[in-house]
């Protein structure tokens, strides 16, 4: 064993992972859609590493922006001070979402952007003199592991079960079923003038399983949440830049949230970053001298310039015709493999939506620590496909730059794991049966 490996077995701590797990895989580069260990593996990255990687890995055009930011300006405080890079990313922002968002605010990742958009709603409330102290969330929600993020999702989740009794409260509106009655009910039921906002991931939620509802239902929801002057959250940070189609997943709204979270694909992949952007009414409670009224949040790498420069050059090329063209072949790819598939009495449910492409298993024991999880993954990478399950949910996110016949590969993989996906009672009957 290298010594590097050495010291990453003996020193480090890997998220989303029992200390006592097997030592990680070793990557030494990334080309393009796939990772390349330093015992010379090719895996295809069909996950866009976590969602991030939106060009591929190690990008040469978002690699040279950084580098050439390096010999200009690597860091600076962001509090009286300006730069280019993030004006112009600012600018380009504005440009992509609508039309009344006025203000963009910079911090760290995807859950410190919503971290950000929940004291932002607070406070909008307690800077006109009427405090609201609710929060309107979605059952079987994500947001994120900090604490306000992990306030507004999934009580019942693994990921923020320990911290339960810490959280403030939230009232939750449950996932919609069928035609969506169940949570446009209790919308009925629960908003009202107590609620300071309304937080949810618009149309896909990631990491609570790749589950999916409608443009039409949501925007009947935020229509009631408008109705009660209740702010409303978009978290785009796995929606965002082109993942559902589009470039964002509000744009197949006809009514717009007053606050979007941004992250993951915005830099594609290089540098972390988080983007919170109001519109201007929730910009205007904060148009003041008076200092009680300021918004008093920053991180210490708040609009970093190189993680500026990264996100400057993946806009970029997000909006080039060839990685539109990408988002809209990978979209069509997957629909079609979902027309032609064939039936498996393993497969509770499929589903897409854009980009994002998601096969639901039939277990006993559903969730984040379904049994079948570690047994789909090791599945996968023992074949070079790095598909890391939701539970028992198979799910393809790929980077734009993956091709036609990359993406057959992993439907006919998928296709060769449900065929031959054994149930534990149907190894128990092969057993009788030889025995």
């Amino acid at each position: 064993m290298s010594e590097w490996k050495q010291w990453d077995e003996k020193y480090i701590w890997h998220p989303f992972s029992p200390l006592a797990s097997e030592p990680p895989l070793a990557v030494e580069r990334g080309e393009g859609a796939y990772l390349v260990t330093t015992d010379g593996r090719k895996i295809l990255d069909v996950i866009s590493s976590w969602w991030v990687n939106i060009h591929g890995h190690a990008h040469p055009e978002i690699a040279s922006a950084i580098t050439e930011q390096v010999h200009r300006l690597e860091q600076v405080i962001f509090a009286g001070f300006a730069h280019e890079p993030a004006a112009q990313l600012s600018a380009t922002l504005m440009s992509l979402l609508p039309d009344d968002q006025s203000k963009v605010f910079f911090s760290d990742d995807g859950s410190t952007s919503t971290e950000v958009a929940i004291k932002l709603s607070l406070q909008y409330w307690y800077n006109q003199g009427q405090p609201r102290r609710r929060i309107l969330a979605m059952d079987g929600a994500y947001h994120g592991d900090t604490f306000g993020a992990m306030a507004v999702g999934d009580r019942s989740s693994i990921f923020n079960q320990p911290f339960v009794h810490h959280l403030f409260e939230v009232d939750y509106l449950p996932f919609p079923e069928g035609d969506g009655s169940n949570t446009l009910e209790a919308m009925d039921q629960l908003a009202s003038t107590e609620h300071a906002a309304f937080i949810f991931e618009p149309l896909v939620q990631g990491a609570g399983g790749m589950r999916m509802y409608s443009a039409t239902l949501l925007d009947k929801l935020i229509q009631h949440a408008r109705s009660q002057e209740i702010i409303c959250i978009a978290d785009e940070v796995m929606t965002g830049f082109g993942r559902t189609g589009r470039m964002f997943a509000c744009d197949h709204l006809q009514t717009q949230p007053d606050i979007f979270c941004l992250s993951k694909g915005i830099t594609g992949g290089f540098l972390p970053m988080g983007v919170t952007t109001v519109n201007d009414k929730v910009a205007h409670a904060f148009d003041s001298k008076d200092k009680h009224k300021a918004f008093f949040h920053g991180h210490s790498y708040t609009a970093n310039p190189l993680a500026c420069a990264a996100a400057n050059a993946s806009m970029r090329l997000l909006l080039t015709e060839e990685v539109q063209q990408s988002i809209a072949r990978i979209g069509q790819c997957h629909a079609s493999y979902l027309r032609r598939r064939q039936p498996n009495k393993h497969v509770l449910d499929a589903r897409q939506t854009g980009t994002i492409l998601a096969i639901e298993l039939k277990v006993d024991d559903g969730g984040y620590t379904s049994t079948v999880k570690d047994r789909i993954y090791r599945h996968f990478l023992d074949r070079n496909l790095l598909l890391r399950p939701l539970g028992h949910v198979i799910y393809v996110l790929p980077p734009y730059v993956i091709t036609d016949e990359e993406l057959q590969w992993v439907y006919s993989e998928i296709d060769a794991f449900l065929d031959d996906l054994l149930t534990l009672e149907e190894i128990s009957d092969v057993t009788v049966k030889t025995n």
